[in-house]
C-alpha cells in the first residue's frame, strides 16, 4: 500500500507525499476499492474546479490517513461508514502520532484530517454516491490561538540579508529572494510561481496570481527589494536559464523553476550562517513583515490585504506581538514602569523635601 511510504504528518515523509501527483493510485491493487475510486475522483474534481494544487495535494495526504484506517477495517465502500465508525475514527485521529517524532499530532493537524473526510462525504452526498452522510456531525478539536514566536528583529534580518555571497550569481539571486520575502511577506509557493511579468520594478509592485484560495492581489515592495531583483535580472538570470524560457522569475541551477524546498533551504542557510536562533524558514519573514508593519502604525486591514488573508482574524493574531504602542502607553501610565535608578532618585528627592519642611 502506497500510504505506508509516507504516513507521517510531518518531516521528510510529508514532503515526499506532497511532491507526488495528487491522482496517483492509493494502492498497488489492480482492482481498487470503491472508496479509493471516490477519493481520487473527488481530488480530480477539486482540480477541475480550480482549487490550488498545493491544497489538493494536502487534502490527498490527509485523506490517506482516513483511507488507511478504512482498509485496515475492511471498509471498501463509502456507504459502509456509520456515525459510530466516524466516532471511532475521530478517537483514532485524536491519538494519531507523527511517525517521525512519535508525538501526538497537533489539534490543527487533527482538524485538517477530519475536515478532509467531512468534505469528501459532503461531495459524495451531492453526487448521490452515498445513501446517508455519517459525517454531518463531525466535531472539530478546539485549537489554541497560538501567537507567532519566531518574529525576527530588524538586526537579525539585516544579518541574514548579508549572508549570500554577492561575488556569485546564486548569491545575488538568493539576496533578491531574501529581500523580496522581507519586503512583502509573501508565501513560499507564491514566490515560486512568480513570473518576470508579475514584477513591476518601476512602480515597485508585485502581482500575486492565484495565491491561497485562488485570490489574486497586487502588493507593494520596497525600493531595496526592487533594486536587488533588477540586479538579478540584468546580471544573473540569463546565465541560469537553460532551454525554453517560460518567464519564471527565480530560476534554479538546473535552469527551471526553483523547488519550494530549495527556496526554503536558501532562507534556512541564511538564518544558520547569521546565527539567528529562531525556528522556521520562509514563514518567519511573513510573521516579521506583518508584525513590523503593525508596530509602525499600519492599519490592520492594509496588512490583511498585504498578506492575502481572507479572514481578518488571521491577521489579528499579529496584534498580540506588535506591542510597541502598548509598551509606550505602559511606560507613560504604569507606576512601576520606571527604572530602579529613577525610582530611587524620586524617593531621595521626596525624603529631602520632607527634611527641609
Amino acid at each position: 500500500m502506497g500510504f505506508n511510504r509516507y504516513a507521517s504528518t510531518g518531516g521528510k515523509e510529508k514532503k515526499i507525499a506532497l511532491a507526488l501527483r495528487y491522482h496517483q493510485p492509493l494502492t498497488n491493487e489492480t482492482s481498487p476499492s470503491l472508496l479509493e475510486k471516490r477519493i481520487l475522483e473527488y481530488l480530480d474534481n477539486q482540480k477541475s474546479l480550480g482549487m490550488n494544487i498545493h491544497t489538493i495535494r494536502g487534502q490527498r495526504f490527509y485523506l490517506e490517513v482516513f483511507f488507511k484506517w478504512c482498509m485496515e477495517r475492511g471498509i471498501e465502500d463509502p456507504n459502509q461508514m456509520t456515525i459510530s465508525l466516524v466516532d471511532r475514527y475521530q478517537k483514532y485521529v485524536s491519538q494519531y502520532r507523527n511517525q517521525v517524532t512519535k508525538k501526538v499530532i497537533t489539534p490543527e493537524t487533527q482538524n485538517h484530517i477530519l475536515i478532509s473526510m467531512k468534505t469528501l462525504y459532503e461531495w459524495m452526498q451531492r453526487r448521490e454516491y452515498i445513501v446517508k452522510n455519517p459525517c454531518w456531525n463531525v466535531r472539530l478539536v478546539k485549537t489554541p490561538k497560538r501567537i507567532p514566536r519566531n518574529i525576527l528583529k530588524v538586526e537579525e534580518v539585516e544579518k541574514m540579508l548579508l549572508v549570500p555571497d554577492l561575488e556569485s550569481g546564486l548569491g545575488v539571486r538568493n539576496r533578491a529572494i531574501l529581500e523580496l520575502f522581507y519586503s512583502t511577506g509573501i508565501r513560499r509557493f507564491e514566490l515560486q510561481k512568480l513570473k518576470i511579468s508579475d514584477v513591476d520594478l518601476v512602480n515597485r509592485t508585485v502581482f500575486i496570481l492565484e495565491g491561497k484560495r485562488r485570490q489574486d492581489r497586487l502588493i507593494p515592495m520596497s525600493e531595496r527589494a526592487s533594486d536587488w531583483i533588477r540586479k538579478y535580472l540584468e546580471e544573473v538570470r540569463i546565465t541560469l536559464v537553460k532551454g525554453p524560457d517560460d518567464g519564471t522569475l527565480f530560476v534554479s541551477v538546473r535552469g527551471g523553476k526553483m523547488d519550494t524546498s530549495r527556496i526554503g533551504e536558501v532562507v534556512k542557510a541564511a538564518k544558520e550562517k547569521a546565527e539567528v536562533e529562531k525556528k522556521g524558514s520562509t514563514h518567519m519573514f511573513r510573521h516579521t513583515t506583518a508584525t513590523l508593519m503593525l508596530d509602525n502604525g499600519a492599519d490592520i486591514r492594509h496588512v490583511q490585504e498585504m498578506l492575502g488573508h481572507r479572514d481578518l482574524n488571521s491577521t489579528q493574531i499579529y496584534t498580540h506581538v506588535a506591542i510597541r504602542k502598548l509598551q509606550e502607553v505602559y511606560e507613560k501610565t504604569h507606576p512601576s514602569a520606571e527604572s530602579l535608578d529613577n525610582t530611587s532618585k524620586n524617593k531621595n528627592v521626596d525624603t529631602q523635601a520632607s527634611d527641609t519642611s
